[in-house]
């Protein structure tokens, strides 16, 4: 978790692999994707579906995708990120959600889906699950978005810390400067713009009465204990943020391990898996422990 990366909403540059995209009109807007093997999947196999973190396209599972060949695969671009064009008509979260939807639909590709979600991407598929849980069979969570985060855990984590600034008000901050930022990319500034109206009254208000997950296998990745680096504090510094680094990412850590548990306590064959020490960008970092994850977790969906 760095602060000069947006938290846990890094932006991965976007790697490219051989496939070329296939584009599909949605509405009135062109989303681009690539797939394999959908075509040659057996009836009730699952195929995974990669949800890209903030500003990221589905390039960005580039390193999973080439550890896993035979394995279905879905990974698209969000809208105004990678080669899809921006669709001003997706507001919310449950907008983006809506559309992906509508994509699998477009391009033919059928339940069940196995869900990737890094940073960003975790609320995401949360809530894809909770909004057609009949067509997920398992949910993959890399080093997720802390969704669950309370008003009330926040303001008690912040004074716990001796901090003036808590997480929900640096990601406001940031959040602002990316969207108004004129040297950044108008896809990645309109996403910054959605998410941080999702945050101006409610943080993640639309996820606050999310039902239980259905009784599915989920895997929930997780980094935490980093070290802090000079560019957490010049930032810390440039913002006036007055943050307590050490104890603050200490007491936002425990807060996002323990919601992950919470969420995945009824699931079976469910795990949490934490690693200290390491990166936001796990799948780049360590690509084939999540591979191997994944790999598990496909294994489980398919004998279900």
């Amino acid at each position: 978790m760095k602060i000069n990366v947006l938290l846990m909403c890094c932006v991965l540059s976007f790697t490219a692999f051989a496939q070329q995209s296939q584009f599909i009109t949605v509405g009135k807007t062109k989303l681009a994707f690539k797939t394999s093997s959908a075509e040659k999947r057996e009836p009730g196999e699952p195929i995974v579906v990669y949800e890209a973190g903030f500003g990221s396209g589905g390039g960005s599972f580039a390193p999973l995708i080439r550890l896993l060949p035979d394995i279905p695969y879905f990974a698209y671009d969000r809208n105004g990120l990678g080669e899809s064009a921006i669709d001003t008509a997706v507001r919310t979260d449950t907008d983006v959600v809506k559309q992906l939807h509508e994509l699998l639909s477009a391009a033919k590709v059928a339940p069940p889906y196995l869900l990737v979600g890094h940073s960003l991407g975790g609320p995401f598929i949360r809530l894809y699950a909770a909004t057609y849980p009949d067509e997920v069979c398992g949910l993959l969570f890399i080093d997720p978005t802390d969704f669950m985060l309370t008003t009330a855990e926040d303001e008690q984590a912040k004074k716990a810390s001796g901090s003036t600034t808590g997480y929900i008000g640096l990601m406001r901050i940031l959040f602002n400067q990316i969207a108004n930022d004129s040297n950044t990319g108008e896809g990645v500034r309109n996403e910054a713009q959605r998410e941080l109206k999702t945050m101006n009254s409610v943080f993640f208000g639309e996820y606050t009465a999310l039902p239980p997950l259905k009784n599915i296998p989920v895997t929930v990745i997780i980094s935490y204990a980093k070290p802090t680096e000079p560019s957490q504090v010049q930032m810390n510094t440039d913002l006036k943020l007055n943050i307590n680094l050490d104890i603050w990412w200490k007491e936002y850590d425990r807060l996002r391990n323990n919601h992950y548990s919470d969420m995945i306590a009824h699931n079976q064959n469910s795990s949490l898996i934490l690693l200290p020490g390491y990166s936001h960008g796990i799948h780049h970092q360590d690509p084939e422990l999540v591979a191997k994850a994944l790999r598990d977790l496909y294994q489980t969906c398919h004998k279900r």
